[in-house]
């Protein structure tokens, strides 16, 4: 098993990148040199003739790495889509081996990587290949981002569950304000019901941050974040 985390999210637009780059400066913060990935993004947009995986861009620029993108996002697509369907409308397959490898290269230069999947856990990345089965081939202990509001009780749980069932270790939730808060009742109290019903540990609410500055993202981390039990999990991987 590698060291580090795999940031899967139990939908679309729960924040994970946010979250994973949280991880990153919670964990640079130790004085461990730690690295991002996000081997595979889609609804990049188009920088001239080049695809730019914005949130591939973002977690090389919060954790200071050099390598080229094409280490970090092996795979970026147009198409707004599950990567299963973008890699067939745009006729370019994804390689497991090449995701593997990107990944295996990352973790020989760091002492840590923060890999952040597309979708949940079972968007598909071939037609017979999820992302929980990446997660199992990269080795990587699991982190659920979830969002506050209605609903979200079930899907985490869900997630969670799953995931356990099929072997992978789940280190636990962070509950993220990805839009400003409504201040509904389910918000304010999901939180609390969470850490009651789940299997796993909350490992923090994360605020919505307006401001997306490495400063800012850090000093999030180390108020929000409950630091210790990641640094022991970390250390469990």
């Amino acid at each position: 098993m590698s060291r580090g985390f795999f940031v899967t999210g139990t939908d679309t637009g729960v924040g994970k990148t946010v979250i994973a780059a949280a991880l990153i400066k919670a964990i640079q913060a130790r004085g461990v040199s730690v690295c991002g990935m996000k081997p595979i993004e889609t609804g990049c947009p188009r920088v001239g003739n080049t695809l730019y995986p914005s949130d591939g861009m973002f977690l090389k620029k919060v954790a200071g790495m050099e390598e080229n993108i094409n280490q970090i996002t092996p795979y970026c697509f147009e198409t707004p889509v599950a990567p299963s369907l973008a890699s067939e409308m745009e006729s370019r397959p994804v390689h497991i081996d090449t995701l593997v490898g990107k990944f295996l290269s990352l973790a020989t230069r760091y002492q840590t990587l923060v890999a952040e999947g597309v979708g949940g856990i079972l968007a598909p990345i071939t037609k017979n290949y999820f992302v929980i089965d990446l997660i199992k081939a990269l080795g990587l202990p699991v982190i659920v981002v979830a969002r506050p509001s209605l609903g979200t009780l079930n899907h985490t749980l869900l997630t969670v569950k799953y995931a356990l069932k099929e072997g992978i270790r789940v280190s636990g939730i962070v509950i993220n304000f990805a839009r400003p808060s409504d201040g509904t009742v389910a918000e304010n109290t999901n939180p609390l019901v969470l850490e009651q019903l789940s299997p796993v540990p909350v490992l923090g609410v994360f605020p919505y941050l307006g401001n997306l500055e490495n400063q800012t993202i850090e000093r999030a981390a180390l108020k929000y974040l409950k630091t210790e039990i990641i640094r022991d999990e970390l250390e469990k991987s």
